[in-house]
């Protein structure tokens, strides 16, 4: 088995959803492009990653979102270097289809009260949903790693939720400590990097916005 020596998570950079809410009444979520920030933050991350990578090859998981294949190409990542598959169980979390800014803005504030895991928004996910189509995604990741000649590193274009559902699902993180915590910024990453006894570790915590709280002993 070949396992990679990094397993790398990235945020998109900034989309039009993310600096003007009221762009999600007029355009699919799926649709929304980066902005000029946005565009400036994943070429900042293509340079950094660039350098991570050196020559070595890469296997790249991409979200079928506009937003996350912008990202992408902003790596400016050798080709000869990479293999390109885009991933649906990477997707953001499904809000719905068409939304309406108040509406969606009174669904956040009773997923805030309700807990970020467990509240579904009307017509669309919840984080339990997508913990569970992520999960699906690893034991497909898992088996590639089964290939002899499996790249040295992956990466993996996606969203910030789906960023800590990944890692809560890779390192059996309680829901507490999941709703403990912040998504990375746009551009941001989040490293899974393989030691010596073959066990991974996260390069960087994710900013923890309160201590969690259990309901029993878990770990």
């Amino acid at each position: 088995m070949a396992r990679p020596q990094r397993i790398v998570l990235v945020r998109h950079g900034e989309s039009e959803g993310n600096a003007d809410d009221t762009v999600y009444e007029r355009e699919p979520d799926h649709a929304l492009r980066l902005t000029a920030t946005g565009l400036r933050q994943a070429r900042e991350t293509g340079e950094e990653l660039r350098e991570r990578f050196g020559d070595e090859r890469v296997s790249v998981y991409i979200s079928p979102y506009r937003r996350t294949h912008e990202t992408f190409r902003a790596f400016d990542l050798d080709p000869a270097r990479v293999r390109v598959r885009e991933e649906p169980r990477l997707r953001e979390q499904d809000w719905g289809n068409w939304q309406d800014r108040d509406d969606v803005r009174l669904q956040k504030a009773y997923r805030d009260a309700y807990g970020h895991f467990f509240y579904r928004f009307a017509q669309g996910e919840s984080g339990a949903d997508v913990y569970d189509r992520v999960g699906a995604f690893l034991e497909s990741l898992h088996r590639s790693f089964e290939e002899s000649d499996h790249p040295e590193n992956v990466l993996l274009v996606t969203h910030g939720l789906t960023m800590r559902l990944f890692c809560m699902r890779w390192f059996h993180w309680s829901v507490a400590e999941f709703e403990s915590l912040s998504n990375p910024g746009n551009g941001e990453t989040r490293t899974l990097l393989l030691g010596e006894n073959g066990r991974y570790t996260l390069d960087r915590p994710f900013q923890r916005w309160r201590t969690p709280e259990p309901y029993g002993r878990t770990g």
